[in-house]
């Protein structure tokens, strides 16, 4: 006679909250850099219900100087790797700093200077994309 091992009682383990996928958290890392050099405007476009979107998220933001915009894309790269140990795919624009773009794939970074921004309108490109406007305490 052959004995089956005794199984342990099932556990039911209770999910106490669905986890935000990786890129909504990489979406917040990035909003949190902006708002550490307090960035002006934030805006988070959700490209993901968009057919052919390039990408899942574009982070936006403005600064009124070069120094200013240099000083958010550095936050915002501190706070992804310190986070993720993760680098932007692509860079562009730190030569100038009049619009520096950080690509890290499925969220894409864009920091403007104010003109810039007007200019190119990006929240007016993808007006049919879900906006969320960050309120900031500053």
């Amino acid at each position: 006679m052959i004995k089956k091992p005794k199984s342990s009682p099932r556990k039911v383990v209770k999910k106490s909250k669905v986890k935000k996928d990786e890129t909504e958290d990489l979406r917040d890392l990035i909003v949190e850099g902006m708002q550490e050099k307090k960035a002006k405007e934030i805006v988070c476009i959700d490209l993901r219900n968009i057919k052919n979107a390039v990408t899942d998220f574009f982070v936006i933001c403005h600064a009124d100087s070069k120094a200013h915009i240099d000083a958010i894309a550095k936050s915002v790269e501190e706070f992804v790797y310190k986070s993720n140990n993760e680098e932007p795919f692509h860079r562009e624009g730190k030569n100038n700093s009049e619009w520096i773009l950080l690509d890290y794939l499925n969220v894409v970074v864009h920091i403007f200077r104010q003109e810039q921004r007007e200019f190119y309108g990006i929240e007016r490109l993808w007006a049919d994309a879900e906006i969320k406007r960050i309120v900031s305490n500053y």
